[in-house]
């Protein structure tokens, strides 16, 4: 049973590396150097053939980065190395809540050790090239840094708490886990910015003046209760550009990278704003964050059918049963319904999107909006001729055409 399972675990990441590749080479197949009809007006033709001369050194960075994933995954599973770890682990502690963060502390390191020459080649060399790299050497570093302690304190936290819960609770595991992930949940929504932010940004309220004027009167008029507005040095790191909405009740608050305010005019910026604050207004976040917790709830349960599985260990070629071991095997074999979920919810991302186009449309000014949306994606080298079927499977917003489409009847 244990090789069956081997099989099946084996076909899946197979399975999934391809999907991805073929989808890939769909995507690809509409990069052209000559500017479409469609784009006129949108691109012009310099700036366009710099979009897709971004877009196809992404594509061959992505495959080269995937495949030596998939080699790593491939290698892990052939050769046993899953089982190897385990027994490492074994050797110096027999705790579950020990093992489990040994375990992943080991794999997580490693892999970030093996990812960083990807990431600074990314940074450094493609984001540089095509102009959008700000960060210094020394901010990496840093971000490195505070991204490790971050994964101990926080990440290392929450699974010691939920392996405690295993070992303490038997069939109720995965309701008492699913409970304490929800308040989790809750908290970082609300506490993100306060907390997790400021380690890596500096965050300004928004001064006086005709921009705060505007997003205040716009948001009274919509009756939009707003107290913080607030700017992100987003430019310490790119000249990419962004604005969020984050929080929930009284802490909510709107976030402007300073990059956003620098490339667009007032009209425009108020367009994003009214766009995010109609995902507000519609209870877009509610909704999302009501249906993460669903998922994350039926997997859960469905985990707790197989944690400690000696079957499950077997299939890593394991000795003992373990919840580590267990949790490698079942997030492998989870991964077909969590891609279906997956579209599932890109599907109503994409359709609240729309909504809150239409929102901004209707209570500001579409043309507005239409701007803005446009100069993002110029400024960003967005790709604006996807593959339906990437989209389809990627997107969690519709592709520019489609939003200007749509904005049209207003």
């Amino acid at each position: 049973m244990g090789q069956f399972i081997f099989i099946i675990i084996l076909s899946i990441v197979v399975l999934d590396f391809f999907l991805e590749r073929f989808l890939d080479y769909l995507n690809s197949r509409r990069f052209s150097e000559e500017l479409p009809g469609e784009l006129a007006g949108i691109y012009d033709q310099e700036n366009y053939s710099k979009s897709q001369k971004y877009l196809k050194a992404n594509q061959r960075f992505s495959q080269v980065t995937e495949s030596f994933n998939f080699i790593l995954v491939i290698g892990m599973l052939a050769f046993g190395g899953f089982a190897f770890l385990d027994e490492i682990v074994r050797r110096f502690t027999q705790d579950p809540i020990l093992m489990t963060l040994l375990f992943f502390g080991i794999i997580g390191f490693i892999a970030d050790v093996l990812g960083t020459p990807f990431s600074i080649y990314s940074t450094f060399v493609i984001e540089e090239r095509f102009g959008f790299n700000k960060t210094t050497v020394r901010t990496f570093i840093l971000d490195k840094l505070k991204g490790w302690l971050l994964g101990i304190v926080i990440g290392g936290g929450l699974m010691a708490l939920v392996v405690w819960i295993y070992t303490i609770s038997g069939q109720w595991f995965w309701l008492i886990a699913w409970g304490v992930i929800t308040l989790f949940t809750v908290f970082m929504s609300l506490f993100y910015s306060n907390l997790i932010v400021p380690l890596f940004n500096k965050q300004t309220p928004l001064e006086a003046g005709e921009l705060r004027d505007a997003i205040q009167d716009f948001s009274s008029r919509t009756g939009f209760r707003l107290k913080d507005i607030y700017l992100i040095d987003g430019s310490k790191r790119s000249t990419k550009a962004n604005a969020y909405f984050t929080g929930l009740g009284r802490k909510k608050r709107i976030v402007l990278y300073d990059t956003l305010v620098s490339q667009h005019t007032t009209e425009e910026l108020v367009a994003v704003l009214a766009h995010e604050i109609g995902h507000y207004k519609k209870k877009h976040s509610i909704i999302g964050m009501v249906l993460s917790v669903l998922q994350t709830g039926l997997m859960l349960y469905i985990l707790s059918r197989f944690l400690g599985s000696p079957v499950l260990s077997a299939a890593l070629g394991a000795e003992q049963p373990s919840f580590h071991i267990s949790l490698v095997a079942f997030g492998i074999l989870y991964t077909p319904l969590s891609m279906v979920l997956g579209l599932v919810m890109n599907i109503l991302s994409r359709k609240h999107e729309f909504a809150a186009d239409a929102f901004a449309g209707k209570n500001f000014r579409a043309e507005s909006l239409r701007d803005a949306l446009i100069k993002l994606s110029v400024n960003n080298l967005s790709n604006l001729r996807p593959h339906p079927a990437y989209v389809f499977f990627y997107y969690s917003h519709p592709p520019l055409l489609k939003r200007l489409e749509a904005l049209r009847q207003f």
